[in-house]
Parts: structure tokens; sequence; C-alpha cells
């Protein structure tokens, strides 16, 4: 059949387009619903799609794990680690290839194919013989001998652990972040609600004073001093606004939002586990994966160098084909075995620079092990020193402040002490609850801390002395 006679045949029956077009959308109909279907269903499954329309992250309330499932999902920065430790997957693949056959074609003097004629030993059939086409076709494998392949893919595999060491520690340390801006809100809405206090307290002193002017009790430069003291707390009471709007803003950047989208953050600022045993916590230190990383980074020095010895051996490279005479028409049979002689280079320099790497990794490894336990001792002074402070605060300041204002305050009233004394003893017990807020926030931030050295909750670190007893709710 010609393509005229299909033309022809296509304009004689306009009716088959229709029946053809039917035909195509009968069959392949089905496929395109079944794959939006299933395009449907995976876009469904997004981990995005589902923390956007969970109703945590959609101004309900927040709690810690709350949070840290959020930057742990969405964090841009722990996703490039992700994203690193799938690239070496792919090193360790190509690590353990084999090395691709090799084809060599060969053409010598073309074009001479001309069949020998007459008497093929004398001079003239000689010479056409000698300038004849031949034809060689060679496959070549290349062998490495040593261990060569082996060597590499160990190396590849640590190179993939030691991702993994940074993926972990990095984890661990957005974590601890996202902890202690948690603290951060935590104790943001302790001091909003303690400068919302103290506002409604100073306007309750600040009505009793009018009511004592009016009466003609006191001096009417008493109201002015009442106003002043009022409109302090007033200023606390924004600047404390201030700081939990923007500590709430820093905690939703950790997951990539601009605007906070939750309500209130639950949890208890009190903590009553006291420090345990410092030399515990320096035995715990070796489990931080940046330890752990250290120790690592030294095994795949050791098996980078195994790497560049086993290159000191030469390769073997085996090459087999045929030879075709063009003239003659016959074939012959052509093998040959090519291996380097290492009489210049035998990978002196590359054997130098991966055996002092090792001795730098071991430097490395010290120096990481002496910071973190550095780092761990710092922290651990400043943790029991805010203890200690939490403690004073609680049992001796705060106890003792409340009740000279409360004193004061009914003494005003009754005349036995003046405003002075009534303002200052209120501003001491603001300034203590704020004192004792932020002893609490520090206190917490440094178990935090703490935490990420050891790579694991304090609590399962055996406390090395009781605490006093368990604090209560904020006075």
């Amino acid at each position: 059949m010609k393509l005229s006679d299909l033309n022809s045949t296509w304009r004689v029956a306009p009716g088959l387009r229709v029946l053809w077009l039917c035909f195509i959308l009968i069959v392949f109909l089905p496929f395109r619903i079944e794959a939006a279907a299933d395009t449907f269903s995976i876009a469904s499954d997004n981990p995005n799609e589902r923390l956007t329309a969970n109703p945590v992250h959609d101004a309900g309330d927040l709690t810690l794990r709350d949070a840290i499932n959020l930057a742990l999902t969405l964090n841009p920065e722990l996703a490039a680690f992700a994203k690193e430790m799938k690239a070496l997957e792919g090193v360790t693949l190509q690590a353990g290839l084999f090395r691709n056959p090799e084809l060599t074609a060969n053409v010598e003097n073309p074009g001479n194919i001309k069949k020998l004629s007459g008497d093929i030993n004398s001079p003239d059939s000689v010479s056409q013989e000698v300038v004849q086409q031949l034809t060689t076709i060679r496959i070549g494998q290349l062998i490495e001998l040593g261990g060569k392949r082996a060597a590499r893919v160990d190396a590849a595999l640590l190179s993939e652990e030691l991702a993994a060491k940074d993926y972990e520690s990095r984890r661990i340390e957005i974590m601890a972040r996202v902890a202690n801006l948690f603290t951060e809100v935590l104790a943001g809405q302790e001091r909003f609600r303690l400068a919302e206090e103290t506002r409604q307290l100073a306007q309750t002193v600040f009505d009793t004073v009018v009511r004592r002017v009016q009466a003609g009790k006191v001096p009417p430069i008493e109201e002015t001093r009442a106003k002043v003291g009022l409109s302090s707390t007033n200023i606390e009471y924004e600047q404390a606004y201030r700081d939990l709007v923007s500590a709430r803003k820093r905690l939703a950047l950790m997951w990539d939002s601009a605007n906070p989208q939750f309500g209130k953050a639950l949890g208890v600022l009190e903590i009553t586990i006291p420090p345990p045993d410092f030399e515990l916590l320096q035995q715990r230190i070796l489990d931080n994966p940046m330890a752990l990383r250290a120790l690592k980074n030294i095994e795949h020095r050791k098996a980078l160098l195994k790497v560049e010895e086993t290159r000191r051996i030469p390769n073997l490279t085996l090459n087999a084909g045929v030879v075709h005479h063009a003239q003659l028409g016959g074939t012959t049979a052509v093998a040959s075995v090519m291996i380097p002689l290492p009489l210049f280079d035998r990978n002196q320099g590359n054997l130098k620079d991966a055996y002092h790497r090792i001795g730098k990794a071991e430097d490395e490894q010290q120096a990481t092990e002496l910071r973190l336990k550095t780092e761990l001792a710092l922290s651990y002074e400043a943790m029991s020193a805010a203890w200690n402070e939490i403690n004073i605060l609680h049992d001796e300041i705060l106890p003792g402040a409340k009740s000279a204002f409360n004193v004061m305050r009914r003494g005003y009233e009754l005349g036995k002490f003046g405003l002075l004394e009534l303002l200052d003893a209120q501003r001491v017990l603001f300034q203590n609850q704020v004192l004792y807020v932020r002893a609490l926030a520090n206190y917490q931030r440094l178990v935090n801390d703490i935490e990420r050295l050891i790579a694991a909750p304090i609590e399962s670190v055996k406390p090395g002395s009781e605490a006093k007893r368990p604090l209560p709710e904020l006075p």
C-alpha cells in the first residue's frame, strides 16, 4: 500500500476518524485517570502538606516535641546533610563497580583489498601482500590487582558513616537550639504574665492612693508618684510583650516559618533535676556524635592509606582479538598482556600524604575531646551556680519580698507607711520575680547544652545529690 492510497482512503471514509478517536479514548482514558489518581495520592502523602494541615502547626498550642519535629522535618540545614548522605551512597556504588572493557578497531593500509593473482611468490605479489589492508579488532579488560576495589569500597563506606555522624551531630544541635528557643518562649510567657499581674497590682495601688488623696489623708503629690509607678509597669508590660513576640518568631524560624502559627507554648519552666555528678557526665561525653565522628575519621584516614598502598601494585590489562587479511582472505588470532613497570612512580607522594593525615586525624580527635570536656566543665559550673541561685531566690528572697510588699500595702492603707516605701517594695518584688524566671530559663538552657554534649537526656545520668524539694509553681 502506498502513502497516497492511505491518504485517499482517509479522504473517502472520513467516518473512520471518529471511530479511531473513540478507540483512542477508550484505550488510553483509564490509564490517564489511574495516573491522575496516583499523582493525587502521592501529593497527599507529602509531609509538608500534612504539616500544613496539622492543627499544632496552625494556631494550636505547641509542645517541645511538636517544635522539635517541625524543625527536624522542615529545617533546610538538616535537609542538606540528608542529601549529602544520599550522594555518598552513589559514591560507594561507583567505587564497587568493575572497569568497563575496551573495544579497539585498527585498520592498516585501508583500500588495498584487491585479491592476489598469478604466481603468489612473484615479487609483485609479495609487494602487494605487504601493503594489503589489515583489520585488527581487540577487546581489552583492565584487571585491578592488590585489592584496589575492596579498599575503595571500604573507604567509601566509612565516608558514609562520617556523613551519618555529621547528620546526627547537626540533628542534636538543632534539637538543642529548638529547646533553648522554646525555653525563651516559656520564659517570655512567664515574664509577660508577671508584668501583667504587676501592672494590675500597680493599678490597685494607684486606685488606693487616689482614694486617700480624695479623702484628704495624703497630699496630692502622692497621686503623681503612684501614676509614675503605674506608667513604669506599663513600660515593663510592653517590653515583656515585645520580648515574647521576638522569641516566638525566632522559634518559628527554626522550621522556616516567617510568622509564628501556633498559640501558646506548653511546658513547665521549673525543673526539679539537680546537677548530676560531673564524673558521670564526663564519661558520657564520649557518646557525643562529634567525638564518635573524630574516631571514625581516624578509621577513614587509615582506609584511604590502604587505598594508596594498593595503588603501588600495577594493574594488568589483557587484550584479545583477531586480524583479518583482506587479500589473503584469512584471519589470525592475537593476544597481548600489558603491565606498567613501577620504576619511577610508586605512589610515594600520595602515601606520605595519607600517612600524615592519619596523624592529623588523631590530633583532631584529641582536640575534639578536649573541647567537649572544656565545654562540659564550663556548662556544669554555670549549671551549679544557677541551681544555687534558684534555690536562694525561691527559699529566701521571693518569700521575703512578697511578705514585705503585703505588709507595706496593708500598712499604707492604715497610714503607717509612706508611698515611697510601698512603691519600692513593689519594685523589689517584681525585679526578684523576673530574676527568678531568668534563673530558671538559664538553668534550663544549661541543661539543654549538657544534653547536647552527652547526646542523651540528663535524666539518664544518676544525680549526684538529691534536690532539696520539688520546686512549686512560680510565686
